[in-house]
């Protein structure tokens, strides 16, 4: 058990504003919660979504940060299954009821009262606090500063991957090749499916190959998906973009799936007959259970798959955003206290 703690961040105080060190106290830890020591955090897009307040959401002020990794150092009542010093990660989710129909089926993450970590206390900190199970251990072989952008990132592709039944020996499609699309490539080769990125940079074409990609097609090429028309039984979209969305449809294989993890702003404008010939579907996916994020973890760690990652001090979050905003990161930036 502990008392109250003063956590040192670094915060948004007004929407868009640069972040700047913030001190903020919590009381004495609650039950089944544990208190973490932030070693590394992952910097994602929606955290800058959130200083933006481009969901119309946030609240000031605002610690981003969803993508931590560090050790146990304090635990509250209940918490048998953790222990002190051992190194967890916290994601996109810190706290669940665990009496809803989603917790008691083992869909945690569509709890109906969830608590996501950024729209409380996030970890751009130098500590966290959170509902146990969301404290998923890492497994021996997994580096931990590297780790965090697995959490948001990772499980965001890796779900949908087990959610809707991807098979080793079907081809996929991944669009948009940054911090989410570049882990969906390993992934899927790792899988043992046939591997094509759909991207506008074609400078990434010898990372691609090297990340697992079998196929690399430019999409600022108007002709180009037109030449693989019904080729793919699975295409994954991580962009938060408007697409053409009909081509990609009509580059699935009957029974083909287009799923979407990127927030795209507008509606996708997805004609009927696109789905009805070939009895094709389009689908959507959050993040994951705190069971199938331990189960990614064991896969990576299986299939030595790594993020991409560029280094920050903690102290740095502000050009860490900015080369965030840059788009030039290759894939992922995590801050290190």
């Amino acid at each position: 058990m502990t008392t109250s703690t003063t956590i040192h961040a670094y915060a948004a105080h007004s929407e868009g504003a640069d972040l700047e060190p913030f001190e903020f106290e919590v009381g004495p830890l609650g039950h089944n919660e544990v208190e973490v020591k932030i070693q590394a955090c992952g910097v994602c897009h929606s955290d800058l979504s959130m200083i933006n307040n481009d969901w119309g959401a946030s609240q000031y002020p605002l610690v981003p940060g969803h993508e931590a990794i560090g050790e146990i150092v304090a635990m509250g009542e209940g918490v048998s299954h953790l222990k002190v010093g051992q190194m967890v990660g916290v994601g996109w989710n810190s706290d669940s009821c665990m009496h809803c129909s989603p917790c008691l089926s083992g869909s945690q993450q569509r709890c109906t009262s969830l608590t996501i970590t950024i729209a409380g206390r996030g970890g751009f900190a130098d500590r966290i606090r959170v509902r146990d199970i969301w404290a998923v251990p890492l497994p021996d072989g997994l580096d931990a500063d590297s780790a965090g952008p697995l959490f948001c990132g990772g499980i965001t592709v890796f779900a949908p991957m087990m959610d809707f039944d991807l098979k080793p020996t079907d081809r996929i499609g991944v669009i948009g090749i940054g911090g989410l699309g570049h882990l969906a490539v390993q992934f899927a080769r790792a899988w043992g499916c046939e591997v094509t990125a759909f991207t506008t940079s074609m400078d990434k074409e010898d990372e691609l190959r090297e990340l697992g990609a079998h196929k690399i097609v430019n999409t600022k090429d108007k002709d180009a998906l037109k030449k693989l028309s019904g080729k793919y039984d699975f295409i994954l979209s991580t962009v938060n973009a408007s697409l053409a969305w009909p081509a990609y449809m009509a580059a699935l294989a009957p029974q083909g799936k287009l799923i979407t993890v990127g927030a795209v702003a507008e509606p996708m404008g997805i004609p009927a007959f696109s789905m009805i010939m070939g009895q094709k579907s389009v689908g959507g996916s959050d993040t994951g259970s705190p069971d199938m994020v331990a189960r990614m973890l064991e896969f990576c760690v299986r299939h030595d798959i790594k993020p991409m990652v560029e280094y920050f001090d903690m102290k740095d979050v502000n050009k860490a955003i900015e080369r965030l905003e840059s788009g030039k990161a290759r894939y992922r930036i995590v801050l290190k206290n």
